[in-house]
Formats: C-alpha cells, sequence, structure tokens
C-alpha cells in the first residue's frame, strides 16, 4: 500500500476525545500512514475553562499540541474527525475550524478528501449520531468521500452498534471493544485512501 497522509483533527474540553484521537494514531501508524495529530483551537472564554477543574486540567495538559490549521487540509489525503456533542451538534470550537475552510473549498482543494469521525457524549443518547451525521453535511459540500464504518466488521456491534463512527459515552470511558472500533475505524479509512490514491495515479 502506498503511504497516506492521514490527519486526526480533534476537538476535547475534558479529554475524551483527545483519547480516541490518540489511539486513531495508534492505528494510523500500524498501516503506515503518516499522521498529523492536531487540536481545534480552544475558544471558550477562559473563565469557563477554570470553573470545570477536568477542562482546566485537560487544557494545560495538551497545549503543547499543535493547533489544526487549513495547510493540514491541504496536505492530508484522509481525515478522521474526533469531536465531542454539544445538543447534538458539533462543538462550536470544530464549527469553527469548519467555517475557516470556505477558501479551500471555492478552490476545490478539498474535493475527494477521504473523511470520517468519531464522537462522544455524556449519555448513550446525547445526540452522538447526529453530531457525526453533522459534520458530515460540511464533507458533503467540500465534496470529501465520506468513508463511514457501517456494518463492516463485528466489533462495530460490540462497540454499541453506531455505523456512522466510533461513539462512545463518557460515564462508560473507552472500552477494549470501543478501541477495537476505532483501530477497525481508521484502517478502513487508509484502506479507501490508497485505493482512491492508486487508481487516481493510474488516471
Amino acid at each position: 500500500m502506498s503511504k497516506i497522509n492521514l490527519a486526526i483533527i480533534y476537538y476535547s474540553s475534558t479529554g475524551t476525545n483527545y483519547r480516541l484521537a490518540t489511539l486513531a494514531e495508534e492505528a494510523a501508524k500500524e498501516t503506515n500512514a503518516e499522521v498529523r495529530v492536531v487540536r481545534v483551537e480552544e475558544s471558550a472564554p477562559k473563565s469557563a475553562i477554570e470553573s470545570n477543574p477536568e477542562w482546566k486540567s485537560h487544557y494545560e495538559e495538551t497545549k503543547s499540541i499543535p493547533v489544526a490549521t487549513t495547510d493540514d487540509l491541504v496536505w492530508a489525503e484522509a481525515i478522521i474527525f474526533s469531536v465531542p456533542t454539544r445538543f447534538g451538534n458539533i462543538a462550536s470550537q470544530m464549527q469553527q475550524f469548519l467555517d475557516t475552510t470556505g477558501g479551500l473549498w471555492f478552490e476545490g482543494k478539498l474535493i475527494n478528501k477521504v473523511v470520517s469521525a468519531m464522537s462522544s457524549s455524556d449519555s448513550p443518547h446525547g445526540g452522538q449520531e447526529a453530531t457525526i451525521l453533522s459534520l458530515y453535511t460540511t464533507m458533503y459540500h467540500w465534496g470529501a468521500i465520506v468513508v463511514a464504518p457501517g456494518y463492516s466488521d463485528d466489533v462495530i456491534f460490540e462497540a454499541g452498534g453506531n455505523p456512522y463512527g466510533t461513539s462512545v459515552t463518557t460515564e462508560h470511558g473507552i472500552s477494549e471493544k470501543v478501541a477495537g472500533a476505532t483501530k477497525h475505524q481508521v484502517k478502513r479509512v487508509v484502506t479507501v485512501a490508497n485505493w482512491m490514491k492508486n487508481g487516481r495515479d493510474k488516471e
């Protein structure tokens, strides 16, 4: 397989989506992908962050991780997003980042990027699926190739059965089954990106 440039772009307030992103990074390296893990810039007011000890701690601990830019999107052949749900939608920090991609969209630089997404919420019915589907709406406008895990492996059922992307309930944490689903999703994305790249290179 060709070496794929994979960007893992996440937003995390207290660490769940950061951990999903690092699991995705581990799986991607097993596929020989060139990986960038980047975080979406925090835009919440300092008072909000400091009012939540977990949020404040995670913010301080991950300051050294590079902040995502549109250059990461241009570089990437495949992209995996990891984002928490906010009222059944993506966190505003991720939306703010996506809103900066208009220039790339206009120039056609996001067409045929292979993309997939993961999510989390506090409760099983807290909007995990809706959040991923909401993010995919932007991807359709990009002209990207959305690669959801579907039910392409039994591990998807074991991890909760979300066909749109790996998701986790923060109360239960990231189990081995969720880790397995993450690994499967990443390998599926890299595989499809390779199909796309090899087919394109033969044109």
